[in-house]
């Protein structure tokens, strides 16, 4: 009820217009009417299809309000104290008198009393008008919510037709916690998809909902799921980022707080291509025991003036809501590179920074920020201030002893009996190579041994490793600076 709290508040402090803007209408709708007849306003409801009508009971509509600019006219010319629900306006005020309209409408209401609630599924508002409405978010629904959407819809099918219900109260637990960050008619959707058409609901179910829940996410292009090893053995080296997680672990639930000791915020890894920093974020979710969801912020980045910007809150909304989470950046230096720089992109990419910074000081959610770079130049200074993160990482080229365990885990994955092979002479053969360059020499040499007929073995992988220069070598100014720049800065991860 707390969005009902919230419109109510913004109804009652003088605001004449406001915009909704979401995908559950039918939720926009409800709240918008209840609200309304809680504050004692007659209510109208207008859509293109049926023009203005009485919002509470059945009735005719009103002739010749189909139009928006009619519709409007006739709100205008109305003395009442009412409250006007409008549907999908927004993509008619591409036309000049609508709009013009529209402003007459809020000025007139600004001295009537009278509201008007727009509740849209774009928030392309024009300009001019764009200052005199005041914009309305849904929340996503809370766990005690999702509670009851979960029993509501099952109420309704099992009234359609019998289903089986045998599920645990911790089992129920887990499903609501795996719906966070659905909006209400996503999280009926997973619902539905459980029940089937076996007509059953159960522990078994838990599986397929969070398959579902990746599908239904992925679907929006902002926040991907990420499988993580679930061991850290299965991830080589990093010793010193391995205990600093583990010393952190009971912190990040909280746990910690009686002592006066804040829960980890975040972390910044640098390194040399190919050297783990994408296995880093993996590491944190695996040894937490988190789920790892990865921002793109190429997808956030949109041509329409504000969409950009909401879709990076969009993201860190859901990402809160999900809460708790790793929360993986990848490359944070190609999404906010002009904010480093005098480069124009109408400030863009430096309202987007500032926009994460904020965001960054101020949440209060257990979301764990892991953002990996590779190019220290192009990177903000106020990103790598003191304070900002929790710690930086650094990500060398793994050393010796770390390039046989590379090789020990690379070699078990594909299925290979390692005593077979000399790690120790493979590790002297790969000095400078990282670990992403051993498992593609490890890959390489599978498909020679595979078209040769034979098994793998020793030979075919120094053959492979002597014509495959690392990184290290056909970059190696780069890779250079970037170490000398790494030693008095960064906290090394192996």
């Amino acid at each position: 009820m707390e969005d009902y709290k919230r419109l109510e508040e913004v109804l009652t402090a003088g605001y004449s217009c406001v915009a909704i803007i979401t995908q559950e209408e039918p939720y926009a709708r409800e709240m918008a009417t209840t609200v309304a007849a809680n504050l004692g306003f007659d209510i109208q409801r207008w859509s293109v299809v049926s023009g203005l009508r009485d919002g509470l009971v059945s009735s005719k509509p009103q002739a010749g309000t189909e139009h928006p600019a009619a519709a409007l006219y006739q709100m205008m010319n109305n003395d009442n104290r009412m409250i006007y629900i409008m549907l999908d306006l927004i993509e008619h005020l591409g036309d000049a008198r609508t709009l013009r309209l529209l402003r007459d409408v809020i000025f007139r209401f600004e001295q009537t009393g009278s509201k008007l609630i727009l509740i849209d599924y774009s928030d392309k508002i024009p300009d001019s008008a764009r200052p005199y409405i005041n914009r309305f978010d849904i929340s996503l629904p809370d766990e005690t919510e999702l509670e009851k959407i979960i029993k509501d819809t099952l109420r309704e099918l099992h009234q359609v037709k019998p289903i089986q219900i045998d599920i645990t109260r911790k089992g129920l637990n887990t499903i609501i916690r795996n719906l966070r960050g659905l909006t209400r008619r996503q999280a009926r959707e997973v619902i539905l998809d459980a029940v089937g058409r076996e007509r059953k609901f159960d522990n078994e179910d838990i599986n397929r909902i969070m398959a579902k829940k990746r599908q239904v996410l992925h679907s929006d292009g902002l926040l991907d799921y990420i499988e993580a090893p679930t061991d850290l053995d299965n991830i080589g080296g990093l010793a010193n980022l391995k205990k600093w997680l583990n010393q952190r672990k009971r912190a990040i639930t909280g746990e910690c707080s009686q002592l006066g000791i804040d829960p980890p915020r975040g972390v910044l890894m640098l390194g040399v291509q190919g050297a783990g920093k994408s296995l880093c974020a993996k590491a944190i979710a695996t040894a937490w025991q988190l789920p790892l969801l990865r921002m793109d912020p190429g997808r956030l980045y949109d041509s329409y003036i504000g969409e950009s910007e909401k879709h990076l809150r969009m993201a860190l909304k859901q990402a809160e809501s999900m809460s708790p989470i790793v929360l993986w950046i990848d490359e944070i230096e190609k999404a906010f590179a002009s904010a480093a720089s005098h480069n124009t992109d109408g400030g863009l990419s430096r309202r987007m920074f500032g926009s994460l910074l904020t965001w960054m000081q101020e949440h209060d959610q257990p979301v764990f920020l892991v953002a990996t770079a590779n190019d220290i130049g192009s990177l903000p200074a106020e990103l790598l201030r003191k304070g900002r993160f929790d710690e930086i990482f650094f990500v060398d080229l793994p050393n010796m002893q770390v390039r046989q365990e590379i090789f020990a885990i690379h070699l078990r994955k594909r299925k290979q009996n390692i005593d077979r092979f000399d790690l120790n002479h493979l590790a002297r053969l790969t000095e400078g190579f990282s670990g992403a360059e051993i498992e593609q020499a490890i890959i390489a040499s599978l498909h020679e041994a595979f078209d040769q007929g034979i098994d793998l073995n020793n030979e075919i992988l120094k053959q492979i490793i002597e014509n495959s220069p690392p990184l290290s070598v056909t970059m190696a100014e780069q890779v250079e600076d970037l170490r000398l720049w790494a030693t008095e800065r960064c906290v090394p991860a192996g």
